[in-house]
């Protein structure tokens, strides 16, 4: 038995962690195939966010099995971590791992096809104080590069079922961030993205380091151009940390800040750790520093009790803050969370109806921002070919704009002047520069 296969649902850290086990089972020598082929071991990474997400994973259970009867399945990840017994009674499952342990999930495979038993590690998180190293030698993504350098929340939002899926903050030893971006720098790799689960708590349990400490010291290597941050809470960002952030000088002007929604009711009843007012001041704080910055978020429309006049509020601070992307989600309960138990659930059409308006209004966001940059020269990270058209290659800019430009594919992973020219829905096009 040896070709294993992966399903992963959810979050980059989950993609993250998937690549990591993945090279788990390579290095004893299995061959690591596409889901859609038949393989002897299927490991599915799932993801309990909503209860579609849960949904999602035993409908890929449940197809693993129907693929090979006599396949080993093995269920890893956040919906293992929650709700191990039900996972367990699923039909077809031999092992069933939570959100640590996945560094043996290599020996557990060949214990259950070995011994011909179950396997159930799923351990109570509330009091993990380890950060699990998954390491990443053969980055298989194109020109950007993820290292998970914090695992865990003690932020429990209302609607947020990850801090009792992920446990505690728990943050990477920085001499192992910094191993693991030398490798990364020596592949070639020039954009790194530091990700985890509240990436703005990094450092909290180490000793006199923070996220800025990491930062600098990935911003060190040689080769390491750009540094990008995922998702992180508002109140991560102050004068201190935007005045050290232009001086490393390598940190995207790309922040995606977490809003959730732009009533201040509403965040409470979300046991959000700020105001409407603070967070449009910290947008404010990041444009005086890095005038070009773009700004993303997600909005939850729907929470349990959003009025017309609450979302109205929503739909008036985003437009006012002039977001350059924005990423809607009807609210979905979440068994486990205060706001799962609320009895002022919104009716799905009202959800739906919701949505469209702020999609809409973020779509038009999006276009005037991108507009601003015609006529402009941009740095482009070129990653791959345009699906429509062979002879243009697209990548990102450090604002988190996707271009298109005519180019050859020795272009790949270079960072290169593009001056804009158009734009095609949210693509802008340009032309390269000549150096």
């Amino acid at each position: 038995m040896n070709r294993v296969t992966f399903y992963t649902l959810g979050c980059k850290v989950n993609q993250y962690e998937t690549e990591a086990m993945e090279e788990l089972f390579e290095k004893r020598g299995y061959d690591v195939v596409e889901n859609d082929e038949i393989a002897d071991i299927y490991v599915i990474n799932t993801c309990t966010v909503t209860n579609l997400g849960d949904r999602k994973s035993r409908q890929f259970i449940r197809r693993a099995k129907k693929s090979n009867r006599d396949s080993i399945i093995a269920v890893v990840g956040c919906y293992s971590q929650v709700a191990p017994k039900e996972v367990e009674e699923i039909e077809g499952v031999d092992i069933v791992v939570g959100t640590t342990h996945r560094d043996k999930i290599v020996d557990l495979c060949e214990e259950a096809i070995l011994n011909n038993k179950k396997i159930n590690i799923v351990k109570d998180i509330k009091g993990h104080k380890e950060f699990e190293e998954l390491n990443i030698a053969d980055v298989k993504s194109k020109t950007r590069a993820y290292i998970k350098i914090q695992e865990g929340c003690n932020q429990f939002c209302s609607y947020c079922i990850i801090p009792y899926a992920r446990g505690p903050i728990r943050s990477r030893e920085l001499d192992d961030i910094i191993h693991e971006t030398n490798r990364l720098s020596d592949a070639g790799f020039k954009e790194i993205i530091l990700t985890g689960i509240h990436v703005a708590s990094y450092g909290k349990d180490l000793n006199s380091i923070n996220l800025l400490d990491a930062i600098g010291e990935v911003a060190n290597i040689d080769g390491i151009e750009r540094i990008r941050l995922s998702s992180i809470e508002p109140t991560l960002i102050d004068e201190q940390f935007m005045q050290r952030a232009v001086k490393i000088g390598k940190l995207c002007d790309h922040f995606h800040l977490s809003l959730q929604s732009g009533s201040d009711t509403v965040l409470k009843r979300m046991n959000r750790k700020y105001t409407t007012q603070q967070y449009k001041e910290i947008v404010s704080l990041i444009r005086s520093y890095m005038p070009n910055a773009g700004i993303t978020t997600d909005i939850i429309v729907g929470f349990p009790g959003e009025t017309d006049m609450e979302f109205q509020e929503t739909y008036n601070f985003v437009k006012e803050v002039g977001f350059s992307r924005i990423h809607v989600f009807k609210y979905s309960p979440r068994k486990g969370t205060p706001a799962s138990r609320s009895k002022d659930q919104i009716n799905g059409n009202i959800k739906h109806y919701r949505s469209n308006r702020l999609i809409s209004l973020g779509d038009s966001l999006t276009e005037n921002f991108n507009k601003q940059f015609i006529g402009k020269t941009v740095g482009v990270l070129f990653e791959e070919n345009c699906k429509n058209s062979i002879d243009y290659m697209e990548g990102y800019t450090t604002n988190y704009i996707r271009v298109k430009a005519k180019a050859r594919d020795s272009v790949r992973g270079e960072i290169l002047p593009v001056n804009i020219i158009d734009k095609e829905n949210d693509i802008l096009i340009g032309k390269i520069e000549e150096l």
